[in-house]
């Protein structure tokens, strides 16, 4: 048996994870499956890689095998992508990393009119925490990443898709509700609900309100914002949501009110990010303009 590019993606896969289940579902496969080329890769090199225990650890011959698949990988990538040039525009597959504090409110609007318009794309979306995107990004897993431009990326290119205000989200009846011009320095003295770190949300919200964990950020930290939404209505603080995730996230029957900032508004800026120098960089601007327009 010779040794396959889908086992060296699996390998690498279980590599950054530590997980076989996790592999498998980054790699959109089953975890049987994914367990079974991985095993097939060992006998066939002769050698064991992964250490099975409460976590998949590397051997010393898997993390040289996991270097060597990496690079392997990466000409591969390269091979695609110079060969895609010649292809018609937003033709074959591109890999996408995207926050998920962005990714589920941005693109079902976007995806419909992306489809009818460019039909042989074959888009492949991973949601992950900002530190993720970022490593397989520079790690070549990703093309390219839909996030708060700004954001430590490393070497990369940025394309700006549309800024993104943030919103306060109180109960009814809440006080800062009743201000007939609200800023942000009015947020000082009330509870501010935060998410768990590695979602990409805590350090906008905290700098476009000038404030820092302290005092005023409430101990509690939510999953997801449909978890903070929750937390909002039983009445443990105020938080800001950004106004892409306000309509799918807050119901009119919630008991819940949101209301803008003065001007300038706290905000953030999403956009594409991708390795400088890709050599699909004309795509990824073409992605960028396709998604920019379907959401005008």
């Amino acid at each position: 048996m010779e040794v396959t590019i889908r086992q060296l993606e699996y390998l690498v896969a279980l590599a950054e994870t530590e997980n076989f289940g996790r592999a498998a579902e980054q790699c959109f496969v089953t975890q049987p499956a994914l367990s079974a080329q991985i095993a097939q890769l060992e006998k066939t090199l002769g050698i064991d890689l992964i250490e099975r225990g409460r976590k998949a650890t590397l051997t010393p011959a898997g993390e040289a095998a996991v270097a060597r698949a990496r690079d392997i990988l990466e000409d591969l990538r390269r091979l695609r992508d110079e060969t895609g040039t010649f292809l018609s525009p937003l033709a074959g597959r591109i890999r996408l990393g995207a926050l998920p504090t962005v990714a589920p409110y941005l693109l079902p609007q976007a995806m419909p009119a992306l489809r009818q318009a460019y039909p042989r794309l074959q888009l492949e979306l991973r949601e992950a925490p900002a530190r993720e995107l970022a490593a397989a990004l520079q790690s070549g897993s990703l093309d390219l990443v839909l996030t708060v431009l700004g954001e430590d990326l490393g070497a990369v290119e940025e394309w700006r898709i549309l800024e993104d205000p943030f919103l306060l989200l109180a109960p009814a009846g809440h006080p800062l509700l009743g201000r007939r011009s609200l800023a942000q320095a009015d947020l000082v003295g009330h509870p501010l609900l935060l998410l768990e770190d590695g979602h990409g949300l805590n350090p906008q919200v905290l700098e476009a309100c000038a404030l820092r964990a302290g005092p005023t950020a409430s101990d509690f930290r939510a999953s997801s914002l449909g978890t903070l939404v929750g937390m909002v209505a039983s009445g443990l603080g105020v938080t800001l949501l950004p106004e892409l995730a306000a309509e799918a996230e807050v119901r009119s029957d919630s008991g819940l009110k949101l209301a803008r900032f003065e001007t300038p508004e706290p905000k953030r800026e999403l956009g594409l990010a991708w390795r400088r120098g890709a050599i699909r960089s004309r795509d990824f601007r073409l992605l960028g303009q396709a998604l920019k327009k379907s959401l005008e």
